[in-house]
């Protein structure tokens, strides 16, 4: 898989063209992949990422430590001042102050510089997780979106990368500035090696503190991230599903569905800020108490003689830099156990292996006459459900052929697996004698065409929705392709033409035009095998002739299974497969399935347009 997703990346840097739109993407993709080693710790999993952007990364940790080299010059500058020109007037004070401003403008410009590799190091980090994350989504397979919902996925795509980058880049920072802390400490020792252990008594308290924080905020920083994705399912499920709620007048419903999840996260977050406000006090005043007993034991050395006015000074204003990375761990210890949480939330999804993949030898699937052979098929669903039992049928080249039955009978599902969006859990399915698990899922899928019951467009222009599978499509291929689904009248009448760009999920134009569009899409592709799910059964049936007559001369190009329940669809097919059970029980024309098989009767009798599968 990794290997796939690396492939894809690198034809992304080629610049090979957006799918949906046939322009080229500027942002280079994810230059390196997570660790699979799931033994090792979030963060050196999520390091290769981080490395990969190493030459920002560097340059913004290596000024943040000059600017902070230049701030810890200061105070022993200042303090050489106040004892040298001030009281003893041994040198010069215009030379000082010229000084002490030029080491102060490089530290601000240094910190400047440092800060904007910072940020373009983070958010390019966020972008590599965020791809990595869609990339990995589009090669999972369809029992994964079977069982998880896209709240979850949207949630891990957006709050839980960014609490992960937020923590990878700025941590190091924090890092940095421990190390200057250190320096300070240097010159503190310097000054008063005695006055500087004192100011050191409370740090082994911090440590201890810091360690319980850690501790404690983990599980609610998980519970927290956890409630924030339930809140977004929700909203992603009402905003998709807003006409069912106003068709049965559920908005209040709903509402109040949300209202108990956001108190949920309310609580987590109420959680939260209570640790913080039982922790947080000792980590940011525990310092003062350092800077007390300096300022009784240092301020009695002044007295006494044994220590210079600048010196007092310069110690003071080490201590503040030395307790600034402390003042900063609570903050470091809340970010690291939120991103501890929405790594492992987004290591889930990155370490799910998809279950339909090449096998290793795999080969593409070529000039493809269109004989398809079902031997002994068995299919069940991850959730225990059998759909086909001993299915066995024969296609011919050229040949189209209907699928009837009751709901739940099994026809769908025969469209899923010649695409092999799931594989068979026993027996086999090949084209051309060729087992579809044997060949490569890129050439099948261009081989055969589905176009589902469920019409789903993009965001995008007519023609762009058209040309999905073929975004260099010229024109005339489009339309001629619109016309063979009799989509082309209702097209050049709306306002912009094929240009016109639909709503969301294409919720703008009615649903047989929804179908009509998804037809040509996979005319468009002119697939040697055609899937008809149920394609036709948001459309008119007047409507619905003219796509047929002129699918006619299509069809007999091409090996073309149709799953149907009307009448006039099943016209189409010169053979009839009779499903019952998850298994072929009659096959014939469908005047000889009329006269001899009652089943077959009682099932057109039955069915109505647009019922599901």
């Amino acid at each position: 898989m990794s290997s796939s997703l690396s492939d894809r990346s690198a034809r992304v840097r080629e610049g090979e063209a957006n799918p949906l739109g046939g322009v080229t993407s500027k942002y280079p993709g994810p230059r390196a992949q997570i660790s699979r080693n799931r033994n090792l710790s979030w963060w050196r999993r999520i390091l290769p990422v981080i490395e990969s952007h190493r030459a920002t990364f560097f340059i913004a940790i290596g000024l943040s430590f000059v600017s902070l080299v230049f701030q810890v010059l200061v105070p022993n500058m200042l303090a050489n001042d106040i004892d040298h020109t001030l009281v003893k007037h041994v040198s010069s004070l215009h030379n000082d102050v010229v000084a002490i401003v030029i080491v102060g403008l490089l530290a601000g410009v240094t910190g400047i510089i440092s800060r904007q590799y910072v940020y373009d190091t983070a958010y390019n980090v966020e972008a590599d997780l965020r791809s990595l994350i869609y990339e990995h989504l589009t090669w999972l397979s369809f029992s994964f979106y079977d069982r998880v919902q896209s709240g979850q996925l949207i949630s891990r795509a957006n709050s839980d990368i960014r609490s992960v980058q937020m923590y990878a880049t700025f941590a190091p920072l924090i890092v940095v500035q421990c190390s200057i802390g250190v320096i300070a400490f240097g010159f503190m020792l310097y000054i008063n090696w005695i006055l500087a252990l004192i100011a050191m008594i409370v740090m082994p308290i911090l440590y201890f503190v810091g360690i319980k924080m850690r501790r404690v905020m983990f599980p609610i920083s998980w519970i927290t991230q956890a409630r924030l994705a339930d809140v977004a399912t929700i909203v992603d499920e009402n905003v998709n599903g807003v006409r069912v709620v106003k068709s049965f007048a559920q908005e209040e419903a709903e509402v109040n569905r949300l209202a108990d999840d956001a108190e949920r996260v309310a609580w987590a977050y109420i959680k939260d800020a209570n640790i913080r406000a039982v922790w947080s006090p000792w980590v940011q005043n525990l310092p003062q108490l350092g800077l007390a007993l300096v300022l009784l034991f240092g301020g009695w050395m002044v007295l006494q003689g044994r220590l210079l006015y600048g010196e007092i000074l310069a110690f003071n204003a080490y201590l503040l830099m030395l307790q600034a990375p402390f003042m900063m761990l609570g903050q470091l210890v809340m970010m690291g156990q939120r991103a501890k949480a929405s790594a492992e939330r987004i290591f889930e999804i990155l370490d799910e292996r998809p279950e339909v993949v090449d096998r290793p030898g795999a080969y593409d699937l070529e000039h493809v006459t269109g004989a398809i052979d079902f031997n002994h098929v068995t299919f069940t669903y991850a959730n225990g459900a059998e759909i086909l039992t001993d299915f066995d049928a024969h296609v011919a080249p050229g040949e189209t052929v209907a699928l009837v039955g009751r709901t739940g009978s099994g026809k769908s599902t025969v469209a899923r697996l010649m695409t092999r969006f799931y594989d068979v859990s026993d027996g086999a399915i090949t084209i051309d004698s060729h087992d579809l698990r044997d060949v490569t899922l890129h050439s099948l899928r261009e081989n055969v065409g589905v176009v589902l019951d469920e019409a789903f467009l993009f965001s995008v222009s007519i023609r762009e929705n058209i040309a999905y599978g073929r975004p260099d499509a010229p024109i005339e291929e489009v339309i001629t392709a619109a016309r063979a689904a009799n989509a082309h009248e209702f097209i050049v009448r709306l306002p912009e033409g094929y240009d016109t760009v639909v709503g969301e999920r294409g919720y703008t134009l009615s649903g047989g035009q929804r179908q009509r569009i998804a037809i040509a899409r996979t005319l468009l592709l002119n697939p040697p095998i055609l899937i008809l799910d149920d394609a036709t059964s948001a459309i008119d049936v007047h409507v619905e002739s003219g796509i047929y007559e002129a699918l006619r001369g299509l069809l007999t190009q091409r090996t073309t299974i149709v799953i149907a329940h009307r009448i006039s669809t099943i016209a189409l097919a010169s053979r009839v497969l009779l499903l019952e059970e998850g298994r072929v029980v009659a096959s014939g024309t469908h005047d000889e399935l009329l006269a001899n098989v009652p089943l077959y009767s009682q099932i057109l009798a039955q069915a109505t347009p647009g019922e599901p599968s």
